[in-house]
This record gives C-alpha cells, sequence and structure tokens, in this order.
C-alpha cells in the first residue's frame, strides 16, 4: 500500500525533525521508506532527500522574479509545483512504498490556501493514502490562551485537509524545564481535550491579572466560552506526544500513523501455513503493533518521563548509554576483547590467564597481514613478537 506522511504545522514546530527521525526509525526497523523535500524556502534539509523540489523551483528566483516577500514566495512556488505536477508524479514513482514528504511551514498552506490540497488530492487520484501529522510545540500548553488558539489551528487544519490527521505534541522533553512542571493540569487533559470549560478560570486568571469584574474582562469570558464550545462541538481534536530521539515515543507516534493509514490492517504480523507467528522483520513490527505491547507509552508514562520525573530518568538512561557504549567496543581506553572479559568475569564463566581466543584470533590475522606486506616474493617474512 502506498502510503504518503505529511508533517505539517507552524514553522518551528518539528517537520523537518520528525522527517528525519522517521527515516532513520524506520530504516532501524527495517522498513523501506523514502523522504523528499517539499519546502522551496529549506536550504538546511538534515536527512538524505531522494529528491528536492528545490530542483524544480527555489523560493530565492520566485522572490527575484516575481518581486514577492518570503511567505508570498513560498505560495507562489507551490503553485508552481502544482502546475508541473508531472515532475512530482515521475518523482514519486521511483520512492519506496511510505514516502514522507516534508511540506512549508506557512500557516496559509494548511488554512486557507488551495495549492497543497490539490497537489494531495491528484497524488490520491494516483493511489496513495495519505496520512497528515500535524504538529504543535508542546510549550502550547504553558500557557492557555496558547493551548486554545492551538486547538483552533488544529481544527481548521483539520477541515482544510481532508485526510485521517495525527495530531502530535511535539519537544516533550523540553516542556519541563520551559515551564511544563507548573502546568495547572496533568498532561492528559491536554492530549485528550476533554471538559475545557476547566480551562476558562485558567484563561481569565491569564487575560485579568487584576481581577476586577469589569466589561472587558466579561466579554472576554464569553469569548472564550464560545471558543471552548466550539473546539468541543466538532470533537476532533486529540494529541499524541512525540520526543524524537526517544525510541519508545517515535514507535507510539508511528503506530498512530499506521493505523491513521490503515498498513497495520494489511497483515504486517507475518504468519506460516499453521497460523504461527514467523519471526522476521515484519513480524516484529507486526507484534509492535498490537495493543498487547508492552512498549506502548501511555500518557501517564510520558508525564512521568519527561514532566514528573526527568530528571532520575535521564540519569538511567545516560548509564545505560555508557554500559551500551563499553559492550560496543566504542571507548576507546578498553580494548574490544577486554570488554568481553570483564563480561564474561560478570556473567561467573572461566577464564583463561594466559591468553584467550579473540586475543589468539587477533593475533594471528596481524601476522597474517604483515607477512604479506612484506613478501618479497622468494617466502614471507617472519615476524618476531617480543615477549
Amino acid at each position: 500500500m502506498r502510503t504518503i506522511i505529511l508533517p505539517t504545522g507552524p514553522p518551528g514546530a518539528g517537520k523537518s525533525t520528525l522527517t528525519n527521525g522517521l527515516q532513520q526509525f524506520m530504516t532501524a526497523i527495517a522498513r523501506p521508506c523514502s523522504v523528499a523535500n517539499l519546502d522551496p524556502a529549506n536550504d538546511n534539509v538534515p536527512y538524505n532527500p531522494v529528491f528536492d523540489v528545490r530542483d524544480l523551483v527555489s523560493v530565492e528566483e520566485v522572490m527575484e522574479l516575481e518581486e514577492l516577500g518570503p511567505n508570498g514566495g513560498v505560495l507562489w512556488a507551490m503553485e508552481e509545483v502544482e502546475a508541473n505536477f508531472e515532475w512530482l508524479e515521475e518523482k514519486m514513482a521511483d520512492c519506496e512504498e511510505t514516502v514522507v514528504l516534508d511540506p512549508p511551514g506557512q500557516p496559509e498552506l494548511m488554512q486557507h490556501h488551495t495549492a497543497l490540497p490539490r497537489i494531495l488530492h491528484r497524488l490520491e487520484k494516483l493511489g496513495y493514502r495519505i496520512v497528515v501529522v500535524q504538529l504543535l510545540d508542546s510549550v502550547v500548553m504553558t500557557r492557555p490562551s496558547l493551548y486554545l488558539s492551538s486547538l483552533l489551528l488544529c481544527v481548521r487544519g483539520m477541515l482544510h485537509l481532508p485526510y485521517p490527521i495525527v495530531n502530535v505534541l511535539t519537544k516533550m522533553d523540553n516542556l519541563a524545564t520551559l515551564g511544563g512542571a507548573d502546568l495547572p493540569f496533568n498532561l492528559d487533559f491536554y492530549t485528550e481535550v476533554q471538559d475545557l470549560e476547566q480551562l476558562l478560570t485558567a484563561l481569565a486568571l491569564e487575560q485579568n491579572s487584576t481581577g476586577a469584574n469589569t466589561e472587558a474582562s466579561q466579554r472576554w469570558e464569553r469569548l472564550n466560552s464560545a471558543l471552548i464550545e466550539l473546539v468541543t462541538d466538532f470533537g476532533l481534536v486529540g494529541f499524541e506526544t512525540l520526543a524524537v530521539e526517544d525510541k519508545q515515543s517515535m514507535a507510539s507516534l508511528l503506530q498512530a500513523i499506521d493505523r491513521a493509514s490503515g498498513y497495520v490492517f494489511l497483515g504486517a504480523r507475518a504468519t506460516d501455513e499453521s497460523g504461527k507467528t514467523v519471526e522476521d522483520e515484519a513480524s516484529v513490527w507486526g507484534q509492535a503493533m498490537s495493543e498487547n505491547w508492552g512498549g506502548k507509552m501511555d500518557v501517564r508514562d510520558v508525564q512521568e518521563r519527561w514532566i514528573d520525573r526527568k530528571d532520575e530518568f535521564d540519569e538511567v538512561e545516560r548509564k545505560q548509554w555508557a554500559e551500551e557504549a563499553k559492550l560496543a567496543g566504542a571507548l576507546p581506553e578498553q580494548s574490544a576483547a577486554n570488554v568481553v572479559r570483564k563480561h564474561a568475569e560478570e556473567r561467573g564463566a572461566e577464564l583463561v590467564e594466559d591468553e584467550d581466543e579473540l586475543m589468539a584470533e587477533q593475533r594471528r590475522w596481524q601476522e597474517e597481514k604483515a607477512n604479506e606486506k612484506h613478501d618479497d616474493g622468494g617466502g614471507k617474512t617472519r615476524v618476531v613478537r617480543k615477549a
């Protein structure tokens, strides 16, 4: 099934970072994936794109030729992509079945401009399943008014792009240092978007710091109530959470994306003729997609990991990384043989004191290489090893 994953959101929400993370994560789980840059103004691409829209049109050329500003130049460039859709179709034909497109971050494209919806519609007619991943920086939760306006932005985006949408609060690993430790509600209040009426008190305190019951404050309260009622009546918005460098968080997000696209229902779990699960890459990911998978992160786990006990978990994680680095032989002060020897001792295994097999094999290989290097054609030079 050909699928397009489209991260959207305002500038700085983490679209390119997520695209890079998806490329690395899918490579790690042996799932074919292509990524491409669809932003004509993005001159700092952190991933390896299979194609770049700047090969067709760049925002600098548009701004110079059409005498437009940066935002107008991006909108004009997206219209140019639509006019040259055959170029995009040709590039997409060379991609894997799962394609991540990194679009521009201009809110106009997600709110009212029609170029991007028309491009997606034509891609859908080619047989692609499209999933929009709408990103918001998790810092919006630190201010009630910013959170409410972000909910309106999500609702409008969901109406403008009529495809399955996964809303995501990004940069959870930075939230605690940006005011997340002082949130008036638990994290599930913000992710499940339920009982928004409880937000009215916090909104009133933010917008009327004096506490005076004035005509202006009453108008603000009525406006806030109307906006909350609007979001609640639609009942469309809910959020996943993401810390892009955390593998559990990435796995949980990809699980949500695959459910939205229908990939999960295509028999990702491989079975043999008797119905027994086959242990291969597809089966591993199929098991991870199961509701019983123990690695799925509940929102309460996210709050504990990134807000309530972030420092403790960070310290545990650093120790785990250090241990993994030692076992991988990544630390220069310890040889791989010494690491293996230490690991064997911890397990209570018996060791040969004078020379183990690993060191002996390494020395034999070095001697053979030295002999080949100094071979003069008549015979191999004898290597004398000092005691």
